[in-house]
């Protein structure tokens, strides 16, 4: 599935993959929230409550798109966490992977301190 990513004048694609994690998550879009920041990482609170599944994973890379069980929370990975020793972002714990984003993730970078992400369907 097609999906828009904006936070505050930054707006990206992305996908969300065919798995029962991802699909919950689209289930509940368009999702609207305010977004925290870790590193360069949004995270925010969705409606969607999920246990880790066959796509957990602890090694990320710019531009995927988790769910972190822990807080209900989708993660949008850009760039270098603060658990990071390198380029690649290192998640607080595991997440179930759910999507990517599909253009220049980094570009969200710009978009720190933004009080609003929004993240919806694209097409049909």
């Amino acid at each position: 599935m097609k999906i828009r990513i904006t936070a505050g004048s930054v707006t990206v694609e992305g996908e969300l993959f065919e798995t029962g994690c991802a699909r919950a998550v689209a289930d509940q879009l368009p999702i609207v929230a305010t977004p925290d920041e870790w590193g360069d990482e949004f995270y925010f609170t969705i409606p969607v409550e999920a246990r880790l599944d066959e796509t957990a994973a602890k090694n990320v890379k710019v531009g995927d798109i988790g769910y972190w069980p822990p807080g209900n929370a989708l993660a949008i990975f850009f760039g270098p966490t603060p658990l990071s020793s390198g380029s690649d972002p290192v998640p607080a714990s595991a997440v179930n992977l759910v999507g990517r984003v599909t253009g220049d993730a980094t570009a969200l970078k710009e978009a720190k301190g933004s009080r609003q992400i929004r993240i919806e369907r694209v097409g049909a």
